[in-house]
């Protein structure tokens, strides 16, 4: 079953309007040099209403950021707080990024589109407020990825290079410029709250968890939940719920973010951001992605720890408007949560038809066990058990499950497609040496494939939409 969105009407509606005042300041874009498109993701901007737009038109708004009819008149840059590595930071906020327009798919579902490196605003600090080239083309190829594996994330909608040289202590330079725009649920992070907290703006706050409900709904607390008529209270159980699930589907997609600190942390539960990211080699939890986390604190098997603690921080921005105990009792769903989902995408991964319960607990240690002391790669790993491969202990665990249907060619044909750093460079040296974006171009419709071979994504935890983007 394909896995591409459906197109839609262009449906523009700005509810952010509302909180602008205070949630964030109005910015200009950056007048760049030159703006050549190198990618418009033409699927997903079918599904917002946008597939048609001209090149030119595409420049015009996704490189000059002329308004689209409708929408914001104006970029907006969002404010915030967060814990970087945490440590407090309250000298944070879109540094080089805004919010420029939001709309309605065809579910009735509201969507953001937000930039990277659209240049410098009040919260640049003394960043240049610019993207690489390198980094946009990197965030292609992960949420390409992300997305075929079944995890709820943001995608690349556009990157246009803008003719600037750019110095990066972390890459050779003077490097490539570019400027990406992203289609996401929103931008609303959890150092959105946590700034709120710290200004003691209690009436602010209120309308921002108002808003969170309203716009990007879920299922209501458990019945027995304390305080679970409280919009606060509300509002924590379904980011628990949310990160328990964006957790389990970095592990079973064998991702490490590198960076989950709590500005990079959106509320609604999606993956987004993407820096230093990797996709493991093997299976090892204290693989980590960034080089400059030197304990290790966001490696791959620490991931769910991070965004639980994350939670944490969360609750306590709550309390300006709920007692502890209520946001206590939410985050205590974090462990079973998580380890339901893990089940859930593990089976999905493996086309495996619902079971649930201690079954799939085993199943998924035995696998874990059998990854760790192989040294096989994940996607091999997962593409030979859903082909016929497995053995042993773990061939008798899948024994007891009814598998869904095969019938894509992928599963056919002999490998799997992963998306290691070796490859990464090698596109990356395309278009930098020779400015091929061929391999780019031909990697993005394989990796759409593995989305078509596996059928409709898990839909994510803590939404009403039986729908996900």
């Amino acid at each position: 079953m394909p896995s591409a969105p459906e197109p839609a009407e262009y449906r523009p509606e700005t509810p952010i309007s509302e909180l602008a005042d205070w949630l964030g300041d109005p910015v200009a874009p950056a007048d760049f040099p030159e703006t050549n498109v190198r990618f418009r993701n033409d699927r997903w901007a079918a599904a917002v209403g946008l597939g048609e737009l001209s090149d030119s038109d595409w420049v015009r708004h996704f490189g000059r950021f002329e308004p689209l009819e409708g929408n914001l008149p104006q970029p907006l840059a969002l404010r915030y707080h967060g814990h970087q590595f945490r440590v407090f930071n309250p000298e944070i906020g879109d540094g080089r990024g805004f919010l420029f327009a939001q709309m309605r798919d065809r579910a009735g579902r509201l969507l953001d589109l937000g930039t990277k490196g659209s240049g410098q605003t009040p919260w640049s600090r003394a960043g240049d407020g610019r993207l690489t080239l390198k980094g946009g083309v990197r965030e292609i190829l992960a949420t390409e990825m992300l997305e075929a594996l079944g995890v709820y994330t943001s995608k690349t909608f556009s990157i246009v290079e803008t003719g600037e040289k750019l110095e990066r202590g972390d890459e050779p330079s003077p490097t490539r410029s570019a400027v990406m725009t992203r289609l996401s649920h929103g931008h609303i992070r959890i150092g959105s709250f946590q700034r709120l907290l710290v200004l003691e703006e209690k009436e602010h706050m209120e309308a921002l968890v108002a808003y969170c409900l309203e716009h990007i709904p879920g299922p209501p607390p458990p019945e027995d939940a304390p305080g679970r008529e409280e919009p606060a209270v509300r509002l924590m159980h379904l980011v628990v719920e949310r990160m328990a699930d964006l957790a389990a589907s970095w592990m079973v997609a064998g991702f490490v973010h590198g960076v989950l600190n709590t500005d990079n942390m959106n509320i609604f539960g999606e993956s987004f951001d993407y820096g230093p990211w990797r996709f493991l080699p093997k299976w090892e939890p204290g693989f980590t992605a960034a080089y400059f986390d030197h304990q290790g604190l966001y490696a791959f098997g620490r991931q769910p720890e991070a965004l639980h603690w994350n939670c944490g921080q969360f609750a306590i921005a709550l309390r300006l408007l709920a007692d502890a105990p209520p946001l206590i009792a939410a985050m205590e769903r974090f462990g079973p949560l998580y380890m339901e989902a893990v089940g859930r995408r593990w089976r999905w991964r493996l086309g495996l038809v619902p079971k649930g319960g201690e079954e799939d607990g085993r199943l998924v240690g035995a696998c874990e066990a059998e990854m760790a002391a192989s040294g096989e790669q994940p996607d091999a790993f997962f593409y030979r058990l859903r082909t016929g491969g497995a053995t042993g202990e773990i061939a008798q665990l899948l024994s007891a499950y009814e598998r869904v249907e095969d019938t894509h060619p992928y599963w056919s044909e002999g490998a799997p497609e992963s998306m290691l750093i070796d490859e990464v460079e090698a596109i990356w040296s395309a278009i930098d040496e020779r400015d091929d974006w061929q391999p780019l171009h031909e990697k993005v419709a394989r990796l759409r494939r593995i989305g078509d071979a596996h059928g409709p994504a898990p839909v994510p935890c803590g939404h009403i939409s039986q729908n996900s983007i």
